[in-house]
């Protein structure tokens, strides 16, 4: 793997190809889409201009601002999925009172080297796995071969055995093995010995995770290490392919192409930032407050671009695009402090969702929360329908409840859902074969009474 190699394909979407895209999981907050597709762009972008401007362009960060449960969160997550980039997502409130219950902020840049990492490395696993596939096969096929040995005439003491039977044995076990004749049989193989315990230690910069699999692998006594199990085939095919990918995997390229994907496509999602915010910064408030406000100077040097030591060398957080998020119910982002403002020059405000947004949530994206209960009571052989009013009353009834009650956004439809659903999911496996209609009569009949005693509704809804 090239350190120049190119961006993945769906990196190179254009704005209206990505906004298209998070369309399909995404109902509305048309701004932020835009946002986040021509931030994607940029990148795109940057990898045509001459080598020596690249390195002086940089991304512009995000920030978007917004109740809880109208699609932040999801928008950047759908957005580092679509471009295959590594992607990180922290709780800013995570790095408060850094060495009692906090974290250092340089771990956010270690999460995203092991995300990037474990991404490329999967990517390489689907390269190789066919031919490791190929390699476990025959692995298994010379355990069955030793007790499916075909029985030859006696020979004499001074005769050599005939070394054919092993391979024709082992060709003859071949179809049945794919065709799942062995599948029922157990047998015993050696397999790594992967099992190290994970500790969490005290340093000098916080609370930090130590593998000690990472230390004391090269050691004697634990290098090579392996153990006997015994296990049905299927599972031996799947442990040897594992195995055989391991070993043809070139981990020094993956870590360096995982190092480069961090720097150059590595998106940082931090959320509820505005957690680590004072009330305001114009004297009007409860005065500074210290931890809050140092932890946004901690931030400041990783969004700004500054070089983090990792277990796979020196990282670079120049080119990283950040993603922050936060309700600001409370206070407003101008009350940062000034020099994080300015590394988030892109403002994004996301719009309250109402009923007729809940009612496309609830049906249009491709994950859709209906489409999801339906196939899970299909699963016990009932056949759920749910009509178009019944829907619009679910979406109404979580419209009051967020008007009325705290605002929580599309969440509120899981938790109506739920309880709308509650009997008929308890009772769904006594239905195999029946069908059940929710109407929209049935709805108001469920969801009446809690919507009427508030006090109730505060627990349930």
């Amino acid at each position: 793997m090239s350190p120049n190699n190119p961006l993945p394909v769906a990196a190179t979407f254009t704005p209206r190809e990505t906004v298209s895209e998070l369309d399909r999981y995404i109902i509305g907050q048309d701004k932020a889409k835009r946002a986040v597709a021509i931030a994607l762009r940029n990148r795109w972008r940057r990898q045509q201009v001459p080598e020596e401007l690249r390195e002086e362009i940089s991304p512009k960060n995000i920030i978007m601002i917004g109740p809880t449960g109208v699609g932040k969160t999801e928008i950047a997550r759908r957005l580092a999925k679509l471009a295959q980039a590594p992607f990180v997502k922290v709780e800013a409130s995570k790095f408060t009172e850094v060495g009692y219950v906090g974290r250092d902020v340089d771990s956010i840049v270690r999460d995203l080297i092991e995300a990037s990492v474990s991404l490329v490395r999967r990517e390489e696993e689907d390269r190789v796995r066919a031919k490791a596939k190929d390699m476990a096969e025959d692995k298994v096929l010379e355990v069955l071969a030793k007790d499916e040995k075909p029985t030859v005439a006696a020979q004499a003491p001074y005769e050599l055995p005939d070394e054919n039977v092993q391979a024709v044995t082992i060709e003859d076990l071949r179809p049945g093995l794919r065709k799942g004749d062995f599948d029922h049989r157990y047998i015993e193989l050696e397999v790594p010995d992967t099992n190290m315990p994970m500790v969490e230690v005290f340093s000098a910069a916080g609370l930090e995770d130590i593998n000690l699999k990472d230390m004391f692998q090269n050691m004697p006594g634990f290098k090579d290490r392996k153990k006997r199990r015994k296990v049905k085939v299927p599972e031996a095919l799947e442990l040897y392919t594992n195995a055989e990918a391991e070993k043809l995997i070139d981990m020094d390229s993956v870590q360096q192409e995982g190092l480069r994907r961090a720097e150059q496509t590595g998106i940082v999602f931090i959320d509820e930032i505005d957690k680590i915010v004072g009330r305001s910064r114009s004297g009007d408030g409860h005065g500074p407050d210290v931890s809050r406000e140092g932890v946004q100077r901690d931030l400041l040097p990783l969004v700004e671009g500054s070089t983090v030591n990792t277990k796979y060398g020196m990282v670079k957080t120049d080119h990283m695009l950040f993603i922050a998020a936060g309700a600001f119910h409370v206070n407003k982002p101008s009350d940062m402090v000034p020099e994080l403002q300015g590394r988030f020059p892109i403002r994004v405000e996301l719009e309250s969702l109402g009923a007729d947004e809940f009612v496309r949530i609830l049906t249009e994206p491709k994950n859709a929360l209906i489409k999801q209960y339906v196939a899970l009571m299909k699963t016990e052989g009932l056949t759920l329908t749910i009509t178009d009013d019944a829907i619009r009353s679910v979406a109404e009834m979580a419209a009051t409840a967020n008007s009325t009650m705290e605002n929580i956004g599309a969440r509120r439809l899981h938790t109506i859902l739920e309880k709308l659903l509650e009997q008929l999911s308890f009772v769904a496996p006594e239905m195999d074969g029946k069908s059940e209609k929710i109407d929209a009569k049935k709805v108001r009949h469920t969801l009446a009474d809690i919507l009427k005693d508030e006090d109730l509704s505060k627990f349930i809804l």
